[in-house]
């Protein structure tokens, strides 16, 4: 599911519009942060990149 698709509990309306304080304050709690735009193929992928710049450094190390 997502993010555009959550409905709050509290208004019964789409969290992405922040009709009420509760969706405010989930939408201030999505936007914050380094990583908060990423997807998670995008999380995954920067995984993978830093998991491959790890082990070159322990060659060129060794």
């Amino acid at each position: 599911m997502t993010y555009d698709r959550l409905v709050c509990a509290n208004c019964a309306s789409p969290v992405s519009e922040g009709r009420c304080p509760v969706c405010r304050a989930q939408r201030r709690t999505q936007q914050e942060g380094p990583l908060a735009g990423l997807t998670p193929a995008a999380l995954i992928a920067l995984l993978i990149a830093l998991i491959a710049v790890a082990a070159v450094a322990h060659e060129v190390a060794v």
